[in-house]
């Protein structure tokens, strides 16, 4: 129906109501003079028609949607009869001196009926009539709050949608039993199973957006042993920051199980350190690396430098960032090595960063193993090109990216890594530049985690590959990790190796099967296979040796450790040394002297 005929059928509608509400309403009062209707009583009917419409078009009643109508809409109904009637015994006291108050009365009583009852029949209609389609599936939403109530809504009034909302649960006793829109809240998160197999639920939505990640947790492992699809709407905080809607909901995904809360960052003192500045990132093509670029841009440098090896990968995080703020920031590209000594000193010099967040490294640990070499040149040697480089041309601020496996390494890149952490200590210890490092476990998504592998093993159709049944791991999702670099190089003074709170560790099986859980199949389905541990992998990782000192927290998940400082003379004999070592030597020598062992030069 277009609207022109819409409207032409409401205003003919409209116009029967009032003129049947005051001949009823006339009927009523005088039921022997039904015939004889009064010369002012045609004037009063004229004056409340013409009023009706009025007040009708002034309420938007002839452009609302009646099928999706509420309270608001009859409270306009209400207003729209109440003025017209109040209008019309003015006109009656105007013309007669005198007001049919009785008459007047049933009218008001008979309109509102009617024209209430005209607009909501096409709800009820709506709701009696068209009834869920046979191919549409029955869903569960946990929480009957705002959110619950706005999902089930949209579920009714989307037609197209194939899922039709048949109970509600909350933990909320007072809301037990209770309806809302026709569907019963049935219980709460415990009786989930229960309610799952009792209403044939095909679906499940959870659909309270202020649950902190623990509590999803706990919820979604509820609804985990219904082996039934799980969605759910995003978090509170991409909600209030408009990045989504409520009645987005998604898949739950990995990250939501974390039992993890986002911290708040001093976005001031951010803001401070790199607003109006040049931010220099390597690895800028990196997972890491990428994401630092991500949020460096949110806070206004001047000139954000790109710094990677992989062409593409540089092309990619360059052009999202062309793409999202314009001309707004200087963006400038640099396909470099960070093994090329040279070029991170010409690089370093034509860009004079204020900041510089050193994300490129070889972080894959059984590659490392098998290519000592190959880590000692990217992550020793590399960092000591670029550091050097910041210190001559005196960059305010160097924040290296480390690892939990740098702590007592038991492997080749761990050891790279704690051996990148003493040349930056050592160079604070002699240069104006703040010199730190920031470590942190594993990061859910990034490039080598065991995440990607995870997901191609189960879209193959299993097994999951696990080393141990007890193995665990620190996790972190990569904003989180990010964004807690930045804030520590705004915390720094120089020397301190920042120790990001990684949460309690998590077992990669545990991981494993949620994985399969959220993918849609059964861990009886995939499988999960155990491998045994790999050369240099631990069954637990650390952020703090004995030998180092942990220091109060300084900022909410953020501690400093305090780490033994090696010679330098040490670091430049291993250095001297490494060309001519083979393999397994670099190997041997490199964890000796990362676990704090002397070496002596032969």
């Amino acid at each position: 129906m277009s609207y022109r005929t819409r409207l032409s059928f409401l205003i003919l509608l409209d116009s029967i109501i009032v003129l049947t509400s005051v001949y009823l309403s006339y009927w009523f009062i005088h039921p022997t003079a039904l015939y004889q209707l009064p010369k002012r009583l045609i004037i009063s009917s004229i004056t409340l028609l013409i009023c009706h419409h009025i007040f009708a078009y002034y309420y938007k009643l002839y452009k609302k949607a009646w099928e999706y109508a509420s309270i608001r809409e009859l409270l306009n109904i209400f207003k729209s009869v109440s003025f017209s009637i109040a209008i019309t015994a003015i006109v009656q006291e105007i013309i007669s001196g005198d007001v049919y108050f009785r008459i007047l009365a049933v009218t008001w009583m008979i309109h509102m009926i009617l024209l209430g009852g005209s607009r909501f029949a096409w709800r009820i209609i709506r709701d009696t009539y068209i009834t869920k389609s046979n191919d549409k599936k029955n869903v569960l939403i946990v929480g009957a709050g705002s959110a619950g109530t706005m999902v089930a809504r949209q579920l009714l009034h989307n037609q197209d949608s194939k899922l039709y909302p048949v109970a509600f649960v909350d933990d909320d006793k007072r809301k037990q039993k209770l309806e809302i829109f026709n569907i019963p809240v049935v219980g709460t998160t415990e009786d989930l199973v229960h309610i799952v197999n009792q209403y044939n639920i095909e679906h499940i939505i959870i659909a309270i957006p202020s649950l902190n990640r623990m509590q999803i947790n706990a919820i979604f492992n509820e609804c985990a042993k219904t082996e039934v699809k799980t969605q759910i709407v995003p978090m509170l905080e991409s909600i209030l920051e408009g990045k989504v809607s409520v009645n987005e909901v998604r898949d739950v995904q990995v990250e939501d199980l974390l039992g993890r809360e986002p911290v708040k960052l001093d976005d001031e003192r951010i803001a401070g350190m790199i607003k109006g500045r040049t931010i220099l990132v390597t690895g800028a093509g990196g997972s890491i690396g990428s994401e630092i670029c991500r949020q460096v841009m949110k806070y206004g440098p001047e000139t954000i430098v790109l710094v990677g090896h992989g062409e593409n990968s540089i092309y990619g995080i360059e052009m999202e960032l062309r793409e999202k703020y314009k001309d707004a920031v200087t963006i400038i590209t640099e396909i470099a090595d960070v093994q090329d000594r040279d070029k991170m000193f010409t690089i370093m010099n034509r860009h004079l960063p204020y900041i510089v967040y050193h994300a490129a490294a070889h972080k894959h640990v059984p590659l490392m193993e098998r290519n000592p070499e190959e880590a000692v040149k990217n992550n020793v040697i590399g960092t000591k090109n670029v550091a050097e480089a910041a210190d001559t041309f005196h960059v305010n601020t160097f924040v290296m990216i480390s690892t939990d496996k740098a702590v007592n390494p038991t492997n080749v890149m761990g050891a790279t890594k704690r051996m990148a952490e003493m040349i930056v200590q050592h160079l604070d210890s002699v240069s104006q530049t703040r010199f730190v490092a920031v470590r942190f476990g594993n990061v859910l998504g990034s490039r080598g985690s065991v995440i990607p592998l995870f997901k191609k093993q189960i879209k193959k159709g299993g097994p999951i590959t696990v080393t141990h049944p007890d193995i665990t791991r620190f996790f972190m999702t990569i904003p989180e990790a990010s964004r807690l670099v930045m804030q520590a190089g705004a915390l720094a003074k120089g020397g301190e190796i920042f120790v990001l709170d990684m949460g309690e560790p998590v077992k990669i099986v545990d991981l494993a099967k949620n994985l399969i859980t959220l993918s849609g199949y059964t861990v009886d389905e995939i499988g999960i296979k155990f491998t045994g541990l790999r050369p240099g992998e631990k069954m637990y990782e650390e952020l703090l040796n004995d030998n180092e000192i942990e220091k109060e927290q300084i900022f909410p998940k953020i501690h400093i450790g305090k780490a033994v400082l090696k010679d330098r003379q040490e670091i430049m004999n291993f250095l001297d040394e490494f060309k001519q070592m083979n393999g397994e030597a670099v190997r041997y020598t490199l964890l000796e002297f990362a676990n704090n062992k002397v070496y002596i030069k032969n």
